[in-house]
């Protein structure tokens, strides 16, 4: 099990789009994802558990990734939130 607390940085946080690529990336690993703000744990592969968050720009989360395939899971997921979920530019 890999776990890491990551910081929000794109300028709108977990809303719909950036929520639709974390879930684009999270489902090509059969590895379970956990998304975790304060007490509340989410489902990294489902889309509402995530907008369900509030998670604005900022907010620091902390990402569990777990399975055989853990370790390139949990990369891929950590270069798209440090990328900004690529919105940095928009």
């Amino acid at each position: 099990m890999l776990s890491k607390t990551i910081k929000l940085i794109n300028p709108l946080g977990l809303h719909a789009r950036a929520a639709s690529k974390f879930v684009d990336v999270t489902k090509g690993f059969a590895s379970h994802v956990t998304l975790t703000k304060d007490d509340k744990a989410v489902d990294g592969k489902s889309i509402m558990n995530l907008l369900m968050l509030g998670a604005p720009v900022g907010t620091e989360l902390t990402l569990t990734v777990e399975g055989d395939d853990e370790d390139v899971a949990f990369a891929s997921i950590n270069d798209l939130v440090e990328a900004g979920f690529h919105e940095l530019d928009d």
